[in-house]
C-alpha cells in the first residue's frame, strides 16, 4: 500500500512540475526520456582504469567509453565503504542526511534498511514511465524488509542482498526479486557458476525486453570488491605477468566458509587485473547490446565506482598505483578513499573525447537524471544536476560545499569548499582528534596542514563542517560498524 500511494505522490508531483514549465516564459534543457544505465564498480580506485593512467593493465571497454563521451577528473562517491554511498546515490543526500550512513548489517543477511519514507531515483524514473532494474550488489535492506530493491522502486532485482555475501564470486544462491535462486554448481566447495556472469545475463535480457520503451538499469557490479577470484580463461591470461606476486591466505573452509570471510589467493595480482578485465569485457558487451538493438543514439550510460581501493583478501592497491596521486584508501575521507572515475556517454548529445573539472559527487544523480527526464525538482536533497555540464546547455550550479561523514575508525568527517579541503579524524575523541585544511588546487595528494597558515578559513571551514549534518539515532560516531 506504501509503495502504491508514493508512486501516486509522484505522478501527481510529475505532473504538476511539467505543468508548471509549459507556463513558462524559462526553459533550460529539452525534457526527454533517454535510457538510463549506470554501471557501479565496487571498489575500484581512481587509477584502476588505463584511461585514467592506469599503466600496467589496459581497459579498452571503458576507454572507449570515455573516448565516446565525457571522462570527469573531480566526481565523488557518497562515501568512502559501500552501503552508505549506495544511499547517497539513491536519495541523492550526503551522508549527513541520508538514512544509511555506514555498512550496519542485520543478521543472518542484508544491512539495515532505507526506509520506506524516502523518495528513490528508481522511484522518481518510474514515476515518469521507466522500467527500472537493479542486477548485481544491493546492501540497502535485508529480505523482506522496506528497504528490498522492490519496495524502493525496482520492478526487477537479481544479485546480492547481502553486501558481506558478496564477497563471494561462487554463492550459494543469489536473489531474483524476492527468491532465491539457488545455484547447487557452488554447494560445497564446487565452483560452478561465477555470479557476475549469471548477473550480466539476466541484465542484458533486461535490456533486450525493455528496448521498445525507456528503462533505467542499476548494474552495481562486484568486482573487483574482495575476494580476489576470477574464471580460469582470465587468470590464465595474467597468470605470472604481474611479479612478484602477492599471496593472500584466508579461509578455505570450515561452518562459516562462503558467508563473508575471503578465500586463500595465491596469486593476487593476476587476480585483481582478471576481475577488473572481466568487468571490461561486461561494459563492452553492454554497449555492443545497444548498438545491435540500435538503441545506443538513446541511452545514457554512467560508468563509476563506490569508492577507492581496498587493501583486504589480497588487493594490492599501491602495486597497481590504484588511488593515482591521490592519499587514502577505502575507509579513508583523503581523496583516495572518494575522489573515482565517472565517465558519461550518450551519443550525439554529450560531446564524444572530453573532459570536465565540475566538482560532482553520487547526490548529484537523482536531479541530473531527473533533468533531463523533465523534472527540474525532486524534493528537498543535497544533490545538484551537472545536466548543464553534459549537454553543454544552460547554467551549471555548483555546490557550496560537499560533505562526508564515516562511522567506523574512531569517526571520521570531510568537507570540501572550492579548492578548500577540511578533514576531520577521530570524531569525538578530542585528546586523539585531528583537523586538517588543504589546498587541493596546489596540493592534491594532501600533503600539506593549512589550518595553523590560515586560520580565519579553518574556522570559517570548522563551522560548515560542524552543522552540515542532521543527527541519526541508528548512525553515531561512537559505533564501529560492520566493514562491508
Amino acid at each position: 500500500m506504501m509503495d502504491y500511494l508514493k508512486l501516486s505522490v509522484l505522478a501527481v508531483f510529475t505532473l504538476l512540475v511539467l505543468s508548471c514549465r509549459q507556463n513558462t516564459t524559462t526553459k533550460t534543457l529539452e525534457p526527454i526520456k533517454p535510457n538510463i544505465i549506470y554501471i557501479l564498480a565496487d571498489d575500484l580506485g581512481y587509477g584502476d582504469l588505463s584511461c585514467y593512467g592506469q599503466q600496467k593493465f589496459k581497459t579498452p571497454n571503458i576507454d572507449k567509453l570515455a573516448a565516446q563521451g565525457m571522462l570527469f577528473t573531480q566526481h565523488y562517491s557518497g562515501s568512502t565503504v559501500c552501503a552508505p554511498s549506495r544511499s547517497t546515490l539513491m536519495t541523492g543526500m550526503h551522508t549527513g542526511h541520508t538514512p544509511i550512513r555506514g555498512n550496519k548489517e542485520i543478521k543472518p543477511e542484508g544491512q539495515h534498511p532505507l526506509p520506506d519514507s524516502v523518495t528513490t531515483l528508481p522511484e522518481v524514473l518510474k514515476a515518469r514511465g521507466y522500467k527500472t532494474a537493479a542486477f548485481g550488489k544491493w546492501g540497502l535492506g535485508f529480505p523482506g524488509s522496506e528497504g528490498e530493491p522492490l519496495k524502493q522502486g525496482f520492478d526487477f532485482f537479481y544479485g546480492y542482498n547481502c553486501q558481506r555475501l558478496a564477497h563471494h564470486y561462487y554463492p550459494r544462491y543469489l536473489w531474483r526479486n524476492n527468491e532465491v535462486d539457488s545455484l547447487t554448481e557452488n554447494f560445497g566447495q564446487a565452483k560452478g557458476a561465477y555470479a557476475p556472469d549469471l548477473i550480466h545475463k539476466e541484465a542484458k535480457t533486461f535490456i533486450h525486453e525493455n528496448k521498445d520503451n525507456p528503462f533505467f538499469m542499476y548494474y552495481a557490479a562486484v568486482a573487483p570488491h574482495a575476494e580476489l577470484v576470477a574464471p580460469e580463461p582470465y587468470m590464465e591470461k595474467f597468470r605470472g605477468k604481474f611479479e612478484p606476486e602477492k599471496i593472500y591466505k584466508g579461509y578455505d573452509e570450515g561452518p562459516g566458509y562462503r558467508e563473508g570471510r575471503y578465500e586463500s589467493q595465491p596469486e593476487s595480482h593476476a587476480a585483481f587485473v582478471a576481475m577488473i578485465t572481466h568487468l571490461d569485457d561486461r561494459v563492452g558487451d553492454i554497449m555492443s547490446t545497444l548498438e545491435e538493438l540500435g538503441i545506443a543514439d538513446n541511452t545514457l550510460v554512467i560508468f563509476t565506482s563506490d569508492n577507492g581501493p581496498h587493501l583486504e583478501g589480497g588487493a594490492d592497491p599501491d602495486f597497481f598505483d590504484s588511488n593515482g596521486i591521490y592519499r587514502g584508501y577505502k575507509r579513508d575521507l583523503y581523496e583516495g578513499g572518494i575522489r573515482v572515475p565517472m565517465i558519461a556517454m550518450w551519443p550525439g548529445k554529450i560531446k564524444a573525447n572530453t573532459r570536465s573539472e565540475h566538482v560532482s559527487a553520487f547526490w548529484d544523480i537523482m536531479p541530473t537524471v531527473a533533468e533531463l527526464t523533465g523534472l527540474e525538482e525532486v524534493g528537498n536533497i543535497d544533490g545538484i544536476s551537472f545536466a548543464p555540464t553534459l549537454l553543454d546547455e544552460g547554467v551549471q550550479k555548483n555546490h557550496k560545499y560537499l560533505y562526508w561523514e564515516f562511522h567506523a575508525k574512531g569517526g571520521r568527517k570531510a568537507i570540501r569548499k572550492g579548492r578548500w579541503k577540511l578533514v576531520y579524524y577521530q570524531v569525538g575523541n578530542l585528546e586523539n582528534s585531528t583537523l586538517e585544511l588543504f589546498d587541493l588546487e596546489n596540493d592534491p595528494s594532501e600533503t600539506t596542514n593549512l589550518a595553523e597558515e590560515k586560520p580565519k578559513l579553518f574556522k570559517e571551514m570548522k563551522e560548515i563542517l560542524m552543522n552540515a549534518r542532521t543527527s541519526s539515532d541508528v548512525f553515531r560516531f561512537a559505533d564501529e560498524q560492520f566493514e562491508g
